[in-house]
């Protein structure tokens, strides 16, 4: 089983993403949601428990986890692909502004928040993705892109 991590900022898409990968056939956990996180001097951390867990799951061709966590790098080498979604400074804001499915982003300090991790978090993520996909296309385009990407390998074999 092919494991992929699709991570990125608040409000750039990973949920999306999985939404559509989800409608198209594909077995996608977003872990903002059930009890995969613990909260550590504040912040939210992957629970290696349940990742581990997780990703020792084998009854998928692909398994898409979705999750930004700074203790997401421990399983970077359980993952085949680590796909990062960015998406410029104004597009997150309106997104984040007029999402209706997640309020984070809407309180000027988490709005603050994200786009300081833009500048902090972001770069550190893109030095470990094995794709970058800029989300200013539709979400079927990035499903495509991104599936193109994680399938390349397997279709070259047949």
């Amino acid at each position: 089983m092919k494991r992929v991590l699709i991570t990125g900022m608040s409000g750039v898409g990973k949920s999306a993403l999985l939404d559509e990968l989800a409608a198209r056939g594909y077995s996608t956990v977003d872990t903002d949601y059930g009890d995969y996180h613990r909260v550590v001097d504040g912040e939210r951390l992957w629970r290696e428990d349940r990742i581990d867990a997780l990703l020792s799951r084998d009854d998928a061709r692909v398994l898409f986890v979705q999750g930004t966590t700074r203790n997401q790098t421990v399983f970077y080498p359980r993952f085949d692909h680590i796909v990062l979604l960015s998406a410029p400074a104004e597009v997150l804001v309106e997104r984040l502004m007029s999402r209706t499915s997640n309020s984070y982003g809407k309180d000027p300090g988490e709005l603050a928040e994200t786009l300081g991790f833009l500048e902090t978090v972001e770069p550190l993520l893109r030095e470990s993705a094995t794709l970058e996909v800029v989300t200013t296309v539709p979400v079927g385009r990035v499903a495509d892109l991104v599936l193109a990407h994680v399938l390349a390998q397997e279709t070259s074999r047949l």
